[in-house]
């Protein structure tokens, strides 16, 4: 009896040695969960670009953006990004973002990039286009991760695709897109009869004039809005460059808009003054009608980006609607 009591004693003793280890066990693995602990793990995905893969930890908090149009799309989504390309004109910015910009570091142009002020940022993400910056991909991937486009070009909707899954804010990205996309149904409707008219868009530069089509940034809007276009400008491109005097009936239309680049050393508006002054130009029947407008260079294309495309459509709207 005395044996096979303290056989239960035993038993009981070691039942209670192992509740206590059980106990210890779960306090830590609750303490890990909580984050408290050393064990915690952050999200990690993956990106496919135009450069190949990008594997990205967590939801980046610093962020170095490489497009001016990638620039709108982050401002879009709520990121300030820690540092940007400056913008094609503005100083540094563009007038429409540049209050979104104040404290935004400008780390060179899209066409060169400095790798040094980038580098010192030390953010958790670049984002970039293979167009521009494929020959310091390697310097960028070797700071942080980065997701580079394949290109620039009028459909700014693409790569805001890209830069919207690199930020992992595919949410608030497809908000963005789709308040975007019902403006223009809904601009689209009230329009009604002026759709019919024939939009034609020129654009005056130092050295060049060119005709614009429907594969520029602001053809898409327009052809996304149902306007009819010019026959010499119905065409699946983004322009004709080079335009030359005897081209000038190219320009005809029921209503002409033109928009000027000017880098700040007077060129560009030159070239313009010598259009609009020449008499082959003002006999376009769309000038003697007065259908002939001014707008802005950097909402109208070289922008480019989300937040151009909707005060482009408040253009719109303010010419045909007000």
């Amino acid at each position: 009896m005395k044996r096979n009591a303290l056989l239960f004693l035993l038993i009981g003793l070691f039942a209670l040695i192992a509740a206590g280890c059980s106990s210890s066990d779960s306090e830590q693995s609750n303490d890990s969960s909580d984050g408290s602990g050393d064990t915690e793990t952050k999200e990690t995905y993956t990106v496919e670009h135009a450069m190949g893969e990008a594997t990205i930890e967590g939801t980046p908090e610093k962020v170095v953006i490489l497009t001016n149009e990638g620039t709108e799309a982050l401002l879009s989504m709520g990121v300030t990004p820690a540092g940007a390309v400056q913008s094609w004109t503005g100083d540094p910015w563009y007038e429409h973002i540049s209050e979104d910009m104040a404290d935004v570091e400008v780390v060179g142009t899209e066409s060169e990039v400095n790798v040094e002020a980038i580098a010192a940022l030390e953010p958790d993400l670049i984002i970039g286009t293979k167009l521009r910056q494929e020959a310091v991909y390697e310097q960028l991937e070797a700071i942080a991760p980065t997701v580079m486009s394949e290109t620039l070009k009028g459909d700014w909707q693409e790569n805001f695709e890209l830069y919207a899954q690199a930020l992992n804010k595919q949410e608030e990205g497809s908000q963005v897109m789709d308040e975007f996309n019902q403006r223009i149904e809904e601009l689209s409707g009230e329009l009604g009869e002026h759709l019919e008219k024939e939009i034609s868009m020129v654009r005056f530069m130092a050295g060049d004039t060119r005709i614009y089509h429907k594969d520029s940034f602001s053809g898409i809007i327009l052809n996304q809005l149902g306007f009819a276009r010019p026959e010499e400008q119905d065409i699946d491109d983004f322009s004709e460059n080079g335009v030359t005097k005897e081209r000038v009936g190219a320009m005809e239309g029921d209503v002409l808009f033109y928009f000027t680049y000017e880098s700040g050393d007077g060129e560009g508006v030159k070239v313009e003054e010598d259009w609009l002054n020449d008499p082959l130009f003002q006999n376009l029947e769309v000038v003697q009608e007065g259908n002939i407008h001014e707008v802005s260079d950097t909402i109208w294309n070289t922008a480019g980006g989300v937040k151009a495309a909707n005060l482009m459509l408040d253009d719109i709207k303010d010419y045909f609607l007000n």
